[in-house]
């Protein structure tokens, strides 16, 4: 199954189909989630701010980042540089999320929802996760696990991506266009301009810049603000792992009963039948006529059934459904919501051992035929008594750890005694580097609650214990280290760095300005550029385009106000 993904550097095809399922996203998927950016990253640098609401700069790399591997998967080795430049990503990246948030900012505003079955329909008619016209999913899931998305993700991104295009379907239906407006857009498009230029970009000077040690004294002592080193803690800590104590749990019938009853969820059966079909394809388009030949084939095929003819054989010789077709037909097990709506409808109002009449769906002609049906339900606790049992020796293994991490925090609170509750618990003492209030634990991980803690943690104290997905966590302060202004050669590297980023915007505007200077007294820029020691470059520019140059207050942008911090870093990185 799914051999495309088998053989997907075989085809550029394959991985355009790949694109268009994940570019439809990409940009939803940055606004439904946050995620941080790497130790140090200033978390609330904004790329945009849209009606009063911040786009994060986080949102602006990962949707970018995202965008960027969606075009080097369809390219290879053909994406470079050049053609990165030409496709203008980073500016498709921020007009696109702009475009997201004010159609967000409208789907609230008109209270527009989609409904489960919408979000079904519009999954299961995406043609990548079809098999010959019929929702597959095992293709679904794994096509989502070859871009790395759980089902989850997705289709709160496919939820999200319906509610943007209902709003442009509601916008779009009120306008109308005068011939003026059609006059001047093609008037927009179609004039065009030589433009010559130079590019000085202030990376380009900063070998230029002098620097002495009196400068970056000056510097530091005005800036030294940016430089501030924010507190940092380190801890001893004690780890209860659940499964340390997986041995000394115990439970009786009852407990096993009331396990079962709180996780019915998990032994619940879903309504599914098992089913074969014929298909006689019908690709969109096809006129009138062929379409008739092909109704008329399929009700051949569903006499020739009926007539006692196998359907298996019937199905291998003449199923356009390849992949089912050499399996007779057999489809598998499906549930509601897996296959098209007339497909799906035909076949749950059919018994097993019933065939259908000749069903039309958007792929072509089908014959079903239903080879068992399973009721929805929940599995009683005899049918799932042993993950019942697994399910409830965990749960109670956990509870343990953190009983026993209680324990050892009410005995040594006071005097913040670890190495009296680790010899108790025949654990070994754990300790962890330094971190600020953004940063990793050693051996724990960015744990919010573990770190905001352990910033309020007095010396000699305990924390309360907190369970996280490697156990139940009992620690102490072992160090703090106040904020403070860093003295300047301990960071010297860095306030360096930033003293010649800023002066070499400096001397790039200097130059700048001298060169508009000899432009006006009729002097030439290519000379000028040459003296430079700088290429000039040539491009012909529409009038669209020369108005988005003029000012980035076009009607796009209306509602939208760039960061100049952002902007500022994005130029720099």
């Amino acid at each position: 199954m799914l051999d495309f993904v088998r053989n997907k550097q075989k085809s550029i095809i394959i991985k355009i189909a790949f694109a268009i399922i994940i570019l439809s996203f990409v940009i939803g998927y940055a606004m439904l989630s946050t995620p941080g950016g790497p130790a140090g990253e200033d978390q609330s640098a904004e790329a945009a701010v849209v009606n009063g609401k911040a786009i994060a700069y986080n949102d602006f790399q990962t949707t970018y980042s995202n965008l960027y591997q969606v075009y080097q998967n369809i390219y290879q080795d053909q994406f470079t540089p050049a053609l990165e430049k030409q496709l203008k990503l980073a500016e498709k990246t921020l007009d696109s999320l702009i475009d997201q948030a004010l159609l967000q900012d409208e789907a609230e505003l008109q209270q527009i929802e989609i409904s489960g079955k919408e979000l079904v329909d519009a999954i299961a008619n995406i043609p990548a996760f079809q098999e010959n016209g019929v929702f597959s999913k095992d293709r679904y899931l794994q096509v989502l696990a070859y871009q790395r998305l759980n089902s989850e993700q997705f289709e709160a991104m496919q939820r999200s991506e319906l509610i943007t295009s209902k709003v442009r379907e509601q916008l779009q239906a009120g306008i109308t266009v005068t011939d003026e407006e059609i006059d001047e857009e093609f008037r927009n498009n179609n004039e065009k301009v030589n433009l010559n230029y130079v590019s000085l970009t202030p990376a380009s000077f900063e070998k230029k810049v002098k620097v002495t040690n009196e400068a970056l004294a000056t510097y530091f002592a005005e800036q030294q603000e940016v430089f501030r080193t924010p507190e940092m803690v380190s801890l001893q800590y004690l780890q209860f792992v659940p499964e340390r104590y997986i041995d000394e749990v115990t439970f009786d019938e009852n407990e096993l009963d009331k396990y079962h009853r709180r996780h019915l969820e998990q032994f619940e059966i879903l309504e599914k039948i098992k089913a074969s079909h014929i298909l006689i394809k019908v690709d969109e388009g096809t006129d009138q006529a062929v379409r008739e030949e092909k109704k008329a084939f399929a009700e051949k095929l569903l006499e020739e059934v009926k007539a006692g003819k196998d359907f298996a054989e019937l199905a291998r010789v003449n199923s356009d459904d390849t992949a089912s077709a050499v399996k007779g037909g057999n489809l598998g097990y499906f549930t509601r919501g897996s296959m098209v709506k007339p497909f799906e409808q035909a076949a749950f109002n059919m018994k097993p051992g019933d065939i259908s009449e000749v069903v039309e769906t958007t792929f072509g002609y089908h014959i079903i035929k239903v080879e068992e049906y399973t009721e929805p339900g929940v599995r009683s606790l005899e049918e799932s008594m042993d993950e019942v049992k697994t399910g409830l020796r965990q749960e109670k293994a956990k509870q343990l750890a953190f009983e026993k991490a209680m324990d050892a925090y009410n005995i040594n609170r006071k005097t913040g005694d670890l190495e009296s509750a680790a010899t108790t618990n025949e654990l070994g003492l754990k300790e962890s580097g330094l971190f600020g209030r953004d940063g990793y634990i050693d051996g724990i991980g960015s744990n919010a609650e573990i770190i905001n803690a352990a910033h309020l943690l007095e010396e000699n104290k305990l924390a309360k214990p907190v369970a996280t997905d490697n156990g139940i966590i009992l620690f102490a302060l072992k160090e703090r280290v106040a904020s403070h202004i860093p003295e300047l050669d301990e960071v010297k590297d860095l306030v360096t760095a930033a003293y010649q980023a800023m002066e070499a915007v400096k001397l790039a505007k200097a130059t700048a300005e001298e060169m508009v200077a000899n432009l006006a007294d009729g002097g030439s820029l290519a000379k000028l550029a040459k003296r430079e020691r700088r290429k000039s470059f040539q491009l012909r520019l529409s009038r669209s385009k020369r108005e988005r140059l003029r000012s980035i207050n076009s009607s796009r942008f209306r509602n939208a106000s760039l960061s100049s911090k952002s902007m500022r870093r994005s130029l720099l990185t």
